[in-house]
């Protein structure tokens, strides 16, 4: 019996998500097609001028823009931001600093530092437990 490697593909959409782009603004041949993972890869490490152009400039997708924020995607929405943002749009938000953008960042860092918090009891919990 021969076994017959099939080629991974995934959607277009899938494939934005992972190179981090917002799908809309790709070229039509991108958005159209199937994406393989051997494809996924070559875009990765040898990105073609568009998708260059897109990491640097944008639009980018509401993840990208929420970590260039330095708050949650959960938090741009609270401050009214629902569309892709451009870099230059993105850099006018964090000049104005309005006070969406300064309470979300407060909610982040408290976030943070209650995930270290948990995961320091739980470390100290496990050594508590295996030196018994």
């Amino acid at each position: 019996m021969t076994s017959h490697q099939t080629t991974q593909t995934m959607k277009p959409a899938t494939a934005a998500k992972k190179l981090g782009v917002y799908l809309e603004a790709t070229p039509a041949e991108f958005q159209e097609g199937v994406v393989s993972r051997t494809e996924l890869n070559a875009l990765q490490t040898e990105p073609p001028e568009w998708l260059q152009e897109l990491r640097r400039n944008g639009p980018h997708p509401r993840p990208v823009v929420a970590s260039k924020l330095g708050v949650s995607i959960a938090g741009l929405a609270r401050g009214g931001v629902t569309e892709a943002l451009t870099t230059e749009q993105i850099e006018a938000i964090k000049t104005d600093n309005p006070e969406w953008l300064q309470k979300e960042r407060a909610t982040q860092a408290e976030v943070r530092k209650e995930t270290v918090r948990i995961k320091e009891k739980n470390a100290a919990e496990q050594e508590r437990q295996s030196g018994s």
